[in-house]
């Protein structure tokens, strides 16, 4: 691995969309995936991601940066709370999550789950 490694959101090595309403764009640094994701008006995980996923609730560990847009997260346990700009958040395993509003959430995962959204 290189001491040094520096991509772009802008040049992917993968684009994984989801069934509607956004998008990852994902690049692999470190050895590490970083998501650039893009959760348009109306997005949904339980509606847009879990019929890649296949699980009742997202399953994925998130340590996201939301740099725009708002989104909703409740986990199972009946916690919730809402993501807004400049906000990080760390999201454990069985969660629903969606855009608030009108405006789509664009939002960097740190997390490391390099399957999020892969078919």
């Amino acid at each position: 691995m290189a001491s040094l490694e520096v991509k772009n959101t802008g040049s992917p090595d993968e684009t994984r969309p989801f069934a509607d309403k956004g998008h990852a764009a994902v690049v692999n640094v470190g050895e590490h995936p970083v998501l650039y994701g893009t959760f348009e008006p109306g997005w949904r995980w339980s509606e847009h991601v879990k019929p890649i996923a296949g699980t009742d609730s997202c399953q994925a560990p998130h340590l996201l940066y939301c740099l725009s847009g708002r989104m909703g997260v409740s986990m199972t346990d009946g916690s919730k709370a809402e993501i807004g700009p400049g906000d990080v958040a760390w999201i454990a395993p069985g969660h629903d999550a969606w855009t608030v509003g009108d405006e789509a959430c664009v939002a960097v995962d740190f997390g490391g789950y390099s399957q999020y959204a892969k078919r």
